[in-house]
């Protein structure tokens, strides 16, 4: 039985940590941190988490609006696409994360990308 993305990283926990690490790079970037300007980020935090664990095949299923929906409206260009890939290799980098397994999140993340982009 192979072990789970979500199971490799920690858990939950491991993967809220991240995307906290995630969301002030994210924040502290004035390429992309408008697009966050009326968002409660406790709220956007934790459904981050949630999304990101269902992704890396944890347990639950995500129940959230689709990638196109929740990005509607926002016209995201692939340069935003790009620096918030980057943004989520830095803070995985951060946890050591071994660079096979950030591939391998950065590699499903892009499977978004046209349901993401000039929406």
């Amino acid at each position: 039985m192979q072990t789970s993305l979500y199971e490799k990283l920690g858990g939950k926990d491991s993967i809220g940590k991240v995307v906290e690490r995630f969301y002030d790079k994210v924040l502290a970037d004035s390429s992309v941190n408008y697009f966050f300007e009326n968002t409660d980020m406790e709220k956007q935090r934790k459904h981050q988490t949630k999304f990101l664990s269902f992704a890396l095949g944890g347990p639950g299923q995500y129940s959230g609006k689709s990638m196109a929906k929740v990005h509607e409206g926002m016209n995201l260009q692939p340069e935003h696409f790009d620096a918030i890939v980057l943004h989520l290799k830095e803070a995985l980098q951060e946890f050591n994360v071994p660079e096979q397994d950030i591939e391998t999140a950065v590699d499903h993340v892009n499977t978004l990308r046209d349901d993401i982009l000039y929406k």
